[in-house]
């Protein structure tokens, strides 16, 4: 049984998400593009406060950058990534939640993703910037929600496999789960993709519509 008529917000995250790296990559805002990733980024060592940056930035209070961070990305291929995943599970986590809290939620996991990095990685100089996180928290709420549904996946570069969406995501999470703490790719925000699946699967407990119940039970 369905709750809400459309996704709204899934779809309003995915416009705005869209905007901004159109606005950016178009040269239409009056700033360079290392400079809005800078002061609207969030930096870790900015965030704690350990470093400061220059004249003029952070274009916002330092904490905002928690939440600014989300609509930033550094190429269409990023930006894709992040968009397609939420736009796959978006939609079902949204109507488990409601309009109003599926926002929050989302809000919530993307801070808890920032947190978690600049907590794991404080002497950080590089902004994060990016929806992993904060869809990070979708995709567990999802998996919390439906695990017996069956996803497509790529493995072993490039071999579609139809699996229980609890079976590819555990794999996914092994994965981050190994880069962050083997040496993954450094300009990749491991911690917060983790972060963010945390915080999802502990907000999805709580801010559930009454009734709807986890793991795919009727």
């Amino acid at each position: 049984m369905r709750f809400v008529r459309a996704p709204f917000v899934t779809r309003a995250i995915l416009a705005a998400c869209i905007l901004v790296h159109l606005a950016i990559v178009s040269g239409l805002l009056p700033l360079d593009v290392t400079w809005i990733y800078a002061g609207l980024g969030l930096i870790p060592s900015v965030l704690l406060g350990t470093e400061a940056l220059p004249d003029g930035l952070p274009l916002v209070p330092a904490p905002l950058t928690l939440a600014t961070s989300l609509f930033l990305h550094a190429t269409w291929l990023h930006l894709v990534g992040n968009m397609l995943f939420l736009w796959v599970f978006g939609d079902n986590v949204e109507d488990a939640l409601g309009h109003g809290r599926f926002l929050l939620f989302y809000v919530l996991c993307g801070i808890g993703a920032g947190l978690a990095h600049a907590l794991l990685d404080p002497g950080s100089i590089h902004p994060l910037i990016g929806a992993s996180g904060a869809v990070s928290g979708v995709v567990a709420a999802y998996v919390m929600l439906h695990p017996r549904v069956q996803v497509w996946g790529l493995f072993l570069k490039g071999i579609p496999l139809r699996l229980r969406a609890s079976w590819a995501i555990s794999v996914w999470v092994l994965f981050q789960i190994g880069a962050a703490f083997l040496g993954g790719d450094e300009s990749v925000g491991w911690f917060a993709h983790l972060g963010g699946l945390g915080v999802g699967a502990a907000l999805i407990l709580v801010m559930r519509r009454p009734g709807v119940l986890l793991f795919g039970r009727a």
